[in-house]
């Protein structure tokens, strides 16, 4: 049961979602070379790469940091030693166990590698130049007729 709404309000879907950056080269490395995101430049905004070409969200959460914790490190203390993610991004990935050699060839930490979630999902986690907690993931049950 839905709660009470305010009214007027009413999400339809995710219309974007991306990172805050401050590492501009590395992150665009991340998510043009790395994902190979069709981003295209905007004359005038320099620096703001963009694209209305990927699939939308298929699902949306707040993730509290310890139950991130407990995903990445198996305990529901975040590291103090690892900065603190202020947002989660999940990728599918055609290849999961590709997709995390990739990123480790190029240099990239892994906090979980092609772990096995209780409901189905394979993911590999790591943060991203911005702080963004993300993963490649197989979601089998996310996927069109998987």
């Amino acid at each position: 049961m839905q709660p009470n709404l305010p009214q007027g309000i009413k999400v339809l879907f995710v219309s974007g979602f991306g990172p805050v950056v401050n590492r501009q080269q590395e992150s665009e490395h991340l998510y043009r070379d790395m994902f190979g995101l069709p981003l295209e430049h905007t004359e005038g905004y320099e620096g703001y790469w963009h694209t209305q070409a990927v699939e939308g969200v298929k699902h949306f959460a707040l993730w509290p940091l310890d139950k991130a914790a407990l995903s990445c490190f198996g305990t529901a203390q975040w590291p103090e030693e690892v900065p603190v993610p202020q947002a989660w991004l999940e990728l599918d990935v055609e290849d999961i166990e590709s997709a995390t050699q990739v990123l480790e060839q190029n240099g990239y930490t892994m906090l979980v590698r092609l772990k096995q979630e209780p409901w189905g999902q394979t993911v590999t986690r790591f943060l991203s130049p911005e702080g963004l907690l993300v993963a490649v993931a197989l979601t089998p049950f996310l996927r069109n007729g998987e």
